[in-house]
């Protein structure tokens, strides 16, 4: 008798790197020029889990997200899904795993055809993966009832012009469910809306992971939509995952120097409030030229000779919490108790 396992994702020491465009005297020397976009990268996503992946642009959120969902391969490492490695699959197997894993993109200005209906653009992923066409109409009305948006049927034979920005967000987060997917990868997902409508799409998205039973993965560099929708945060930076935990524990007590910057620099409601002058050195450096020991050590201020010289292990801190920095222990015992 087999039994299910509760891991959905299983990502295991997965990178990707890209090659850059060559100058003259790359080509006269014969260099390739590269860029480590995710490195060695490790974690687990249980089944209905949602995961927070946090960082500055530039630091990899965006690349790990599209292999998580097979829309670009590793370098090296492997990913998979329900057991199966998602780069091994093709033709049947292939259909069936994009039937039980969906995107939401950031900008839905740009997500939707714009010669298409919201009921073509709906209809697309049900024609790509060859459901029945009896079954369209339902899947579509199920859909636009998750997303709240069953007062407005109406708007399924308007065009993406014709729908406001929280609409529309909602019309892509809809055909996101309309395959009732199993985990989902939503890219910012509200960071193109006004403030204003902000709140109804993260409501919107609790509602269907809870209901739906979801494994989901947010990208945001937003920590106040990571701490409402998610259980868990990773902190990436450079390629690299630096701390991991339990959002809560993330949040309110950050092991990571760069992880402690991140929440520092949250805007907070008082207007007589100021923040401290944040923790950073310098800005990001270049992402092809990483430095050669921790990479956050030319901008940490805790840094010394070691952190330049070994890059440090993401290593078991407390319960639940891993994070890659030597000086974690010297700074946090009480916190880790």
């Amino acid at each position: 008798m087999t039994t299910q396992s509760d891991t959905l994702v299983s990502v295991e020491n997965v990178s990707k790197s890209f090659t850059l465009s060559r100058s003259l005297s790359d080509v006269f020397n014969g260099r390739h020029p590269k860029v480590d976009a995710v490195s060695e990268i490790s974690f687990t996503l249980k089944r209905g889990e949602t995961i927070g992946i946090v960082g500055e642009s530039g630091c990899g959120k965006t690349t790990l997200g599209r292999m998580l969902l097979k829309l670009i391969t590793p370098t090296g490492g492997a990913i998979r899904f329900d057991g199966a490695d998602i780069n091994a699959l093709s033709g049947e197997s292939e259909l069936a795993f994009r039937r039980r894993a969906q995107l939401v993109f950031q900008n839905p200005f740009d997500a939707l055809n714009p010669h298409f209906t919201i009921r073509r653009s709906l209809y697309e992923p049900l024609l790509n993966t060859r459901v029945p066409a009896a079954e369209h109409d339902r899947m579509v009305g199920e859909a636009m009832v998750r997303v709240q948006l069953d007062r407005m049927l109406h708007l399924l034979d308007s065009y993406p012009h014709q729908l406001s920005g929280g609409q529309l967000q909602r019309v892509v987060l809809a055909r996101a469910l309309v395959l009732q997917p199993d985990f989902i990868v939503a890219d910012e997902p509200v960071s193109m809306l006004d403030v204003s409508v902000r709140a109804g799409i993260l409501n919107v998205l609790r509602e269907v992971r809870d209901t739906m039973g979801l494994a989901a993965v947010f990208i945001s560099h937003d920590l106040a939509l990571v701490r409402y929708v998610c259980e868990r945060t990773i902190t990436m930076y450079l390629g690299a995952v630096v701390e991991d935990g339990p959002t809560k524990d993330v949040i309110a007590h950050p092991l990571h120097p760069y992880t402690r910057a991140l929440v520092q620099a949250v805007p907070v409601p008082n207007v007589d409030q100021s923040h401290d002058p944040l923790p950073l050195i310098g800005a990001m450096p270049d992402a092809r030229n990483p430095p050669a020991g921790c990479r956050f050590s030319d901008r940490c201020p805790l840094a010394d000779d070691g952190c330049r010289a070994a890059r440090p292990p993401l290593r078991p801190v407390g319960p639940g919490r891993r994070v890659a920095c030597f000086k974690v222990p010297a700074f946090t015992t009480a916190q880790v108790q």
